[in-house]
């Protein structure tokens, strides 16, 4: 399954390539999904009433994955590896990873450089051809 993190699911629907591409070519295949999270931030951003519905018709076709307890486990232990050594995440992305690893996800994101962090959690590439980094 492929996570769609906020700012990637930002450009697709502000159709900026290549995420507006790689959106699509998800969206055709059903194994797109983003997280709980993702919602809160793209609905709390769209403040005029045209974002909205954009956001909420994309967020429609999507599958949410939930803060569920072993979500919420996950995140924790990401928040504390990283914080002992010095380097801790936003607790936004704390909670989108630990989801993701909870489910066993992708995360296609474009902030790689904060998630490339965190063990065991897989990355996509934006380029579709690309395999996932662990």
């Amino acid at each position: 399954m492929i996570v769609a993190d906020s700012d990637v699911l930002i450009d697709a629907l502000r159709g900026r390539e290549p995420a507006a591409g790689r959106i699509a070519l998800e969206l055709k295949t059903g194994a797109l999904a983003t997280t709980a999270v993702s919602v809160f931030e793209l609905l709390s951003g769209a403040k005029k009433q045209k974002e909205r519905t954009l956001v909420e018709s994309l967020l429609s076709a999507l599958r949410v994955l939930p803060l569920d307890s072993l979500a919420a486990e996950e995140s924790a232990e990401i928040r504390r590896l990283l914080g002992a050594e010095g380097s801790p995440l936003p607790m936004a992305d704390c909670l989108i990873a630990g989801i993701c690893r909870s489910q066993d996800a992708v995360l296609l994101t474009r902030n790689r450089r904060h998630f490339e962090r965190v063990p065991g959690l897989a990355l996509g590439h934006l380029d579709s051809g690309s395999a996932p980094t662990r």
